[in-house]
């Protein structure tokens, strides 16, 4: 089958800035498909009566079983700067093979405000916040870092300064780039802690240099942040035992871990924390926890997380086969372990915390029976002792790792 489906992109100054291919694309299209905005840019001079258009409907899916009903005729669906850029063409290349797809892009807004600020795109993180909760910003705030961020209205710039704020970044230098590269193209800058109130343009990307108080908390982004990251109820995996779980668990891009007995949801947010493109399960039946676990994923940028509040291994039933399994709590539950081992896929990773006898009584007769390691984990931290310090012991834990062949 030809390419009969075209993805091109369409940036503020509309057909003007379009390459030959694109127009033509867009002039040999039997139906031609968009946002409204997308599609006012294409006035129907009367030459091209039989051009069908189309609007996305929302939820945008809605729209796809009609293109579905076009298949191997002209097409010619307009989109944002780049396409498969958090845009359209990501959900398009996922529907149809690449043979039948071209794909015409142009300067994302990304590479637009990179361009605007003189920043390197490589020394740049970039979210885009188009329906999607403000909190995934919190992963990529920390000192120096550059973030650009395609706002979701005219109201997330004073958002995301708000956020910068609690976090203790109220000196981050922020940049607001409005209709780039149209005619009404505007710039507006300033700081967190003095943002201005007021609503700007809804189609505006938005700049942040990062720049930490002194007394800024540090998240750091790799395995292990500090314990009081945290809202808990006394079930946290430790710091240290945290950072050794998450380099057994491997994470990987696009991976996903179910973190059963979650408790507060630690190891699963680090999981996330680690790779943008990771995905996790908090299975967790107590509803305080459950509310621990959602907070605490919202305010350390893994809004994403998603949280099954019933026990396992009942739970485990419908879910999507993971890459890697934690469980944190209940390793002495009848089923719980074997449960998780057969819905692991092969190559898979399964690590298991226990403290009590009766969970390390089931770790080694799992290991005699299926494989892996122990490893017995021991840490001290220094704490006021009289007038001195000593070093107080937290409970050792053994660790039960196995990769499923």
């Amino acid at each position: 089958m030809s390419r009969w489906l075209a993805i091109v992109g369409i940036g503020e100054d509309g057909p003007a800035g379009l390459s030959a291919v694109a127009l033509a694309r867009i002039g040999s299209a039997e139906l031609l498909v968009g946002g409204r905005r997308h599609l006012a840019m294409i006035p129907d001079d009367g030459t091209h009566d039989r051009r069908v258009r189309m609007t996305w409907p929302s939820p945008l899916a809605d729209g796809l079983p009609k293109l579905d009903s076009w298949r191997g005729r002209p097409v010619c669906v307009l989109a944002s700067g780049d396409p498969l850029d958090h845009g359209i063409g990501a959900v398009l290349v996922e529907r149809y093979p690449p043979e039948e797809i071209l794909v015409v892009p142009q300067p994302s807004a990304f590479s637009l405000a990179c361009a605007r600020m003189g920043w390197p795109r490589q020394s740049v993180e970039t979210v885009s916040l188009h329906g999607r909760p403000l909190e995934e910003v919190h992963a990529f705030i920390q000192p120096n870092a550059r973030i650009v961020i395609l706002c979701n209205n005219g109201d997330t710039p004073g958002e995301v300064a708000a956020l910068l704020c609690r976090r203790g970044y109220g000196a981050s230098e922020l940049t607001v780039l409005e209709h780039m590269g149209g005619r009404r193209e505007r710039r507006i800058t300033g700081t967190a802690d003095a943002w201005p109130p007021g609503r700007g343009a809804d189609l505006a990307t938005l700049t942040v240099a990062c720049r930490a108080d002194a007394d800024a908390p540090i998240r750091p982004a790799v395995p292990g942040l500090p314990d009081d990251s945290f809202r808990h109820d006394g079930q946290l995996t430790k710091r240290e035992i945290r950072a050794v779980t998450l380099a057994a668990l491997a994470p990987g891009p696009g991976q996903l871990l179910w973190d059963v007995g979650a408790g507060c949801g630690s190891v699963a947010i680090e999981w996330l924390r680690s790779d943008r493109r990771c995905r996790a399960i908090a299975i967790e039946p107590d509803p305080g926890r459950g509310r621990l676990i959602l907070e605490n994923a919202g305010t350390l940028g893994c809004p994403r997380l998603k949280l099954v509040a019933e026990h396992a291994p009942e739970a485990l039933v419908p879910l999507e086969a993971p890459d890697a399994v934690f469980i944190g709590g209940g390793l002495s539950d009848d089923g719980v372990l074997a449960a998780c081992w057969r819905a692991l896929k092969p190559g898979g990773r399964l690590v298991a915390n226990v403290v009590t006898a009766d969970g390390e009584r089931v770790a080694l007769d799992w290991r005699r029976r299926t494989g892996g390691t122990l490893v017995r984990l021991s840490i001290h931290r220094l704490a006021p002792l009289g007038g001195h310090a000593g070093w107080r012991p937290l409970m050792p834990v053994t660790q039960l790792q196995a990769r499923k062949g």
